[in-house]
């Protein structure tokens, strides 16, 4: 699309607890989006209380990072009770946005916390610009499109809408074989409800072919040796056609994940913002292609095959295979660096002589071999079995605390 004004789209982390939000605002993230202990889409994670919220808002806002707040459930009659309590607190902390999927709540919104901006979420299922133009003119400052679309729908509904409506959509993470994200396998399976943030991922179960008067044969119905994954999708993985994501109109690239670790929080995060800011660097270029390093940092964090989802047409979601990819692990983090004195906190098991991939905010990852290595006594180290010991390696290049050490696996 062209563009009057060229804007990088923002880049918008999730932060499933403090640990989570911390990777967020040192890896680069313009925006976080977090939820409280109710409301939001995802219970798994801790999620942030009244205190921790407001511990939040503070971190974020000495940063100049926004916050945004999933109340994004679809609530039953008594659940709404509480809702306007919690949205007067959001309101009196000023979080930059609130994003909403249920049309009542979104009212209640507009009534209980008028000085946020009002998000619709993606299970609201905005898939057209009649829709969206709609919201705006309720109140919506940006819609969260559905993932179902094609960059040629979101074309349309950005060149149809106002200016003014931000368009955000996923660019990273898993995805859901459903109308967005809205499923009903996991209360039938297991009454656990998928739309109040319980999904069990029934979708991920491996599955058969069962014939009425054979119930105890059951049949493969795919060529992998291991079963059929037929409900499996890939995960998104949209680093190498940002280009294209910007042409289309999309303003807030999304990374899915708050029930995931800090870790990929900082992976995602940095390996995006690099490649974000070098689309700047390009002065934009439809012809721009992240470096290497960029796209093969995603290949580093636990995931499932990637695929575009819906983004150019035909849906490239299904994947006949179960669990995920998980070649690397973290084995430390970094404490402290003083004198060319390394200081580390141990993750995994490790030994003396490996060498490590450093993850450390704004540049690219780096090798480091882990020797000679002493504990706090000072007493040399061939293994580090103890999760969190503390140690330490002599270490000429100084790294900044919370840079991450990584170890291939396999």
């Amino acid at each position: 699309m062209s563009q009057n004004i060229k804007k990088l789209p923002e880049l918008l982390a999730p932060a499933g607890d403090r640990e989570r939000l911390l990777a967020a605002l040192q890896y680069g993230a313009d925006a976080v989006y977090l939820a409280g202990q109710q409301f939001g889409m995802r219970s798994a994670p801790d999620n942030f209380d009244a205190d921790g919220l407001r511990e939040a808002v503070d971190l974020c806002r000495a940063q100049g990072v926004k916050l945004y707040v999933t109340c994004n459930i679809l609530p039953r009659n008594d659940e709404l009770t509480a809702l306007p309590a919690w949205l007067e607190l959001l309101d009196e902390l000023r979080v930059d946005g609130i994003i909403a999927a249920d049309l009542g709540v979104i009212e209640m919104t507009k009534r209980h916390a008028p000085h946020c901006a009002l998000h619709i979420s993606t299970q609201f299922g905005v898939v057209n610009y009649a829709t969206a133009t709609a919201l705006y003119d309720m109140g919506a400052s940006r819609v969260v499109l559905a993932r179902e679309l094609s960059l040629e729908d979101i074309h349309t509904i950005r060149d149809k809408t106002p200016a003014a409506l931000e368009l955000e959509c996923f660019v990273h993470g898993a995805m859901c074989v459903s109308v967005s994200g809205r499923c009903l396998l996991s209360n039938y399976f297991t009454t656990r409800d998928a739309n109040h943030g319980d999904c069990t991922q029934p979708c991920r179960w491996k599955y058969g072919l069962v014939e009425q008067s054979r119930p105890d044969r059951v049949l493969e119905i795919g060529e992998n040796e291991s079963g059929s994954y037929i409900l499996n999708a890939n995960d998104m993985c949209m680093i190498e056609h940002i280009a294209a994501l910007y042409e289309a109109g999309v303003g807030s690239f999304k990374i899915e994940g708050r029930a995931k670790a800090a870790y990929y929080t900082a992976v995602t995060v940095n390996a995006y913002r690099a490649a974000l800011d070098g689309f700047a660097a390009s002065d934009f270029s439809p012809s721009y292609r992240p470096a290497a390093w960029m796209v093969e940092e995603l290949h580093r964090v636990s995931h499932r095959p990637y695929g575009t989802g819906f983004y150019f047409g035909t849906p490239a979601q299904e994947v006949n295979v179960g669990g995920y990819v998980r070649d690397w692990e973290v084995v430390a983090a970094v404490e402290d660096w003083q004198d060319g004195k390394l200081y580390l906190s141990q993750r995994n098991r490790f030994f003396s002589g490996e060498t490590a991939s450093v993850l450390m905010s704004g540049c690219e990852p780096f090798d480091l071999k882990l020797a000679p290595l002493y504990d706090e006594e000072g007493q040399e180290l061939s293994v580090c079995p103890h999760p969190t010991m503390r140690l330490w390696m002599p270490c000429d290049r100084p790294l900044v605390k919370g840079a991450l050490l990584r170890c291939k696996r396999t």
